[in-house]
């Protein structure tokens, strides 16, 4: 919290890193720790630390029920020596929890933890004064009411102005790109940072730890987790297009809800409910605050018409350097339940011989698209059109044709358009495509609308997966099929093998480079 409270500039290099670095393998030990505490009556509540740590885990706590509470700090425990009170009370170390334990149950806590080689102690108890009082080696060095902090702090109404850049902006075009070839387009954007395979990132570390992974990582549109004991599975996905919140705050946040969404639909899931993370500028500045207030109300319309609830979050603020605020990134996490994990759907494609199905409208905008900013050199324009009803419709189908085992693979389109999402499903699958799909104008092909997606499927499952989408009301084509080796699409003509040599490399080779 303090150091989200703060801008960047050219000195900051010189600061001491302020954020600990998690350990997934203890937050795990914590989290099994607690289910098995939750399975006693031992304890009258829980809380875990976020920002401002123990500050404001425990002034929530004793704030929610009108208590007040008394804290030894010098029996926290502590990683380092030569912490003062002030260190202890806003330290965000990771991996903690404060337990609100009933009198007499402190030795089978503690030893609970212990089970998990946790450290567990007594730090403090419950008053009825309504007031912190804080005990550093037995001299009290704050005293302070708690109402004011947690339940009465003033509500901020900081002024609002809409940004002077999205009229510079809205009229950036596609057409005013410089557009090489299709294919070069497509080898240009397969290798692309944003696109490109993250290897080099997510395979430093373990992903089988628990043995509770479905689907190879990185391999698929949402990671999905088995759930012990049951025949269910988690399908979970993280997803935010900062250029489509750039243009548009309000519309491109709510397409970050659909995406995230229409990721776990793709598993063959049902999406249930989100987390956010906010990350924005300085909130001082109106246009930046503007910003903020656009993205929430985009979620919140969002979440409404899908049916997934915001069930926790966080905001990240200040983010700027030398004035220069980021753009708009409201990171959506989005959860869904599928009911029979052997029924997890993947986005390689299966076999040759399959057909492929293009679903869903394209329509004739590239605001915010991978194609402008990289050839146009430019992040503007109009977005494309959310339809809420179709983005809903979309899931239900999914959901029904897997459930009636029509699907062979699925991948949504996002990034990169129809030829991207085709490239990489050929590419999971170490197989080709050949194709022509209806486009008015060829780099068409590449444009981001939303609420759409691709799906492989057996040419005995064709005529039923036409009858449901009928029934869907949504549009769709056949666009080609899978076929041994070269990738075929309309005028773009290259070899698999060829995209994956540039999908697989391109990012590791930058960080290497970087590096």
């Amino acid at each position: 919290a303090v150091m989200s409270s703060d801008s960047f500039d050219d000195d900051s290099e010189t600061k001491k890193p302020t954020v600990q670095v998690g350990d997934p393998f203890v937050e795990k030990l914590l989290m099994e720790a607690c289910m098995d505490l939750f399975k006693t009556d031992h304890i009258v509540g829980i809380q875990d630390m976020g920002a401002a740590g123990l500050t404001s885990s425990a002034f929530e706590m004793a704030g929610r029920s009108g208590s007040g509470m008394i804290m030894h700090l010098d029996k926290v425990p502590a990683r380092e020596e030569g912490m003062v009170p002030y260190e202890f009370m806003l330290s965000e170390s990771q991996e903690r929890m404060l337990i609100c334990a009933k009198k007499g149950r402190e030795e089978q806590i503690i030893e609970i933890f212990k089970k998990y080689e946790l450290e567990a102690e007594v730090i403090g108890e419950v008053t009825d004064t309504g007031n912190m009082e804080l005990f550093w080696h037995g001299e009290k060095v704050c005293d302070m009411p708690i109402n004011p902090v947690s339940e009465e702090a003033p509500v901020l109404d900081r002024p609002t102005k809409e940004p002077k850049y999205l009229k510079e902006i809205k009229d950036y075009s596609i057409e005013d790109a410089d557009l090489p070839s299709s294919t070069e387009i497509l080898k240009t954007l397969i290798g692309h940072p944003e696109v490109a395979d993250k290897r080099w990132i997510y395979e430093q570390y373990d992903s089988t730890i628990q043995t509770n992974s479905l689907t190879k990582l990185g391999k698929t549109n949402s990671g999905v987790m088995r759930v012990k004991g049951t025949d269910s599975a988690l399908a979970i996905s993280v997803d935010c297009n900062p250029r489509f919140c750039y243009v548009d705050p309000k519309n491109g946040s709510a397409a970050a809800v659909a995406e995230s969404g229409r990721n776990v639909a793709m598993s063959g899931a049902t999406p249930l409910s989100i987390t956010d993370c906010l990350n924005f500028g300085n909130p001082e500045n109106p246009e930046v605050m503007w910003q903020f207030k656009e993205a929430c109300e985009g979620i919140k319309e969002a979440c409404k018409e899908l049916n997934t609830p915001v069930v926790s979050g966080n905001v990240s603020l200040y983010n700027e350097t030398n004035g220069v605020s980021v753009f708009p990134t409201p990171s959506i996490g989005m959860v869904g339940l599928l009911e029979d994990a052997s029924k997890t759907l993947t986005p390689e494609f299966k076999k040759a011989g399959n057909s492929v199905y293009v679903v869903g409208d394209t329509t004739t905008e590239f605001g915010g698209s991978l194609i402008l900013k990289v050839f146009g050199k430019k992040v503007g324009g109009v977005l494309p059109e959310l339809d809420f009803s179709k983005e809903k419709a979309l899931w239900n189908l999914v959901k029904e044709a897997n459930e009636d085992s029509l699907l062979e693979s699925a991948h949504d389109i996002s990034v990169g358009g129809v030829a991207v999402a085709l490239s990489k499903m050929a590419i999971g699958g170490n197989l080709g495509f050949e194709g022509m799909a209806s486009v008015t104008e060829e780099y068409s092909l590449f444009n981001e609308s939303f609420s759409r997606a691709i799906f492989e499927v057996k040419p005995e499952n064709s005529s039923s997966f036409e009858e449901l989408l009928t029934k869907a009301g949504l549009s769709f084509e056949c666009v080609g099929k899978v076929t041994e080796n070269n990738f075929i699409l309309n005028s773009i003509s290259v070899d698999t093998n060829t995209l994956s040599e540039i999908y697989y490399n391109s990012f590791t080779h930058l960080m290497e480079k970087d590096l």
